[in-house]
């Protein structure tokens, strides 16, 4: 198949791939928000002073586009509290004090699944959300108004970010849950066709999953070719069947729904066992991580735990990061917990974490060239500067994936993508305004 959306190579980085996941013990606390999806935050059922069980509802969904939440050690529930995000905004949560025993809640139990409706109140009732970085609830994904539109259930395995691996690890050692899941997606949506979509510097997962589709009806892999961001939604789209997300559409407009390998996996599990989204495993990594490795950590565990069981810190920190290193988001403490969709934590030396002065724009053209979606960067960012609004709507700045390949690629290091994020909010408020106007004058 011989299609290319633009986008970077990036160094791999990969130097946990081949390292089984580690389950750390259970810590003596953990600190849980409600808000770790997108959508409405989770409203808490619990109160300080109960006792909980792992895998024992903690918070429930707080609309439909929205998910819950459970315990992730047992224990007691300390408080309802609240904390400052790494996206500066405050949250509350649920902080349990751990009895260091891990005991499960008694009576849970796998589904029972006769209709596309139990299978969807299942993946709502799992607490899957995307959990390869993106958060949206996957039941709401999944919930398409006319089936027959999903022409193609794709799987995400391309995990382009460099450092992690977590999703690889995901490939190699739950394989098996994988499976299952993929096999309740195509029976309940009645799905053709399920891509597993590998990128090719992973041979092990791509060399298991070819294995595993053998005897399998309407499964495929295709091996994709190492770029970032593969992994984008709309780029892996284009790249396994060449579909073209509209304007302002969603995937399901193109004919596809993409699904992480690991919330695949969490379908699979819980549709067999039961047991909800409690843990995460995640890539622990960076130059200043004296042992990386993955890991297998209770949600709502603080980031400061999980680097101490890694060794902790070689020398001091300089920035430590929620992601990778193109997407990723940096963290203002390590009191930061371990969200549902976490799957690396990073933590950068200062010599690697000081960003170059950027310079004038040379005009080369480059953030144009790496664009995966043909965007115009260098245009953005002056009519940003401008405060042009007729023109950030025209270059249309909201397709922005924000993947930071026009950063990447600047040779005047011009912080471009931060750039688009600030552009995308002012539009957003410029055009609420305009839109508020139009209605007055149409009320008069």
């Amino acid at each position: 198949m011989n299609r290319k959306l633009h986008g970077v190579c990036v160094p791999h980085r990969k130097n946990t791939a081949s390292l089984a996941a580690v389950r750390l013990p259970a810590p003596p606390v953990v600190t849980i928000p409600m808000s770790m999806h997108i959508g409405a935050p989770a409203r808490p059922v619990v109160q300080a002073g109960d006792e909980v069980k792992v895998g024992q509802l903690i918070a429930e969904a707080g609309g439909f586009v929205s998910s819950p939440i459970y315990a992730s050690v047992s224990g007691k529930v300390k408080k309802l509290g609240e904390l400052l995000g790494s996206n500066g905004r405050s949250m509350q949560t649920v902080v349990i004090e751990s009895d260091g025993r891990m005991t499960p809640k008694e009576d849970l139990a796998a589904p029972k699944l006769d209709s596309l409706q139990d299978f969807l109140d299942a993946v709502r009732a799992s607490g899957a959300v995307g959990l390869g970085g993106a958060g949206f609830p996957t039941a709401v994904k999944l919930t398409v108004k006319d089936p027959s539109q999903i022409k193609a259930v794709i799987v995400n395995g391309a995990e382009c970010e460099p450092y992690i691996t977590s999703d690889t690890r995901t490939m190699l050692d739950r394989a098996d849950d994988m499976m299952d899941g993929a096999r309740l997606v195509q029976k309940f949506l009645g799905v053709e066709r399920i891509i597993f979509a590998i990128e090719n510097n992973k041979p092990q997962c791509i060399a298991k999953f070819r294995g595993l589709v053998k005897a399998e009806h309407g499964m495929e892999v295709q091996a994709l070719r190492s770029s970032y961001p593969q992994g984008a939604e709309k780029v892996l789209i284009y790249h396994t069947t060449g579909g073209v997300v509209p304007e302002g559409k969603l995937p399901i407009d193109a004919g596809a729904i993409v699904l992480n390998c690991t919330t695949l996996a969490l379908i699979g599990q819980y549709c067999r066992s039961g047991m909800p989204l409690v843990e995460k495993c995640i890539t622990v990594d960076g130059s200043a991580v004296r042992e990386p490795k993955n890991v297998i950590v209770p949600i709502g565990e603080r980031m400061q735990d999980v680097f101490e069981a890694c060794g902790g810190f070689s020398e001091e920190p300089g920035k430590v990061l929620y992601g990778g290193p193109m997407m990723g988001i940096s963290v203002p403490d390590l009191e930061q917990p371990i969200l549902k969709n976490t799957n690396a934590i990073l933590a950068f030396s200062k010599k690697d974490a000081v960003l170059p002065e950027p310079t004038a724009c040379i005009k080369c053209g480059r953030c144009i060239a790496h664009c995966p979606l043909r965007l115009m960067p260098a245009e953005i960012e002056s009519a940003y500067t401008l405060g042009r609004m007729d023109l950030l709507e025209e270059l249309k700045v909201n397709l922005c994936m924000e993947c930071g390949c026009c950063s990447y690629g600047c040779p005047a290091h011009r912080p471009l993508v931060q750039t688009n994020k600030l552009a995308k909010a002012q539009l957003a408020a410029w055009q609420k305004l305009k839109k508020e106007q139009a209605e007055k004058e149409g009320a008069k």
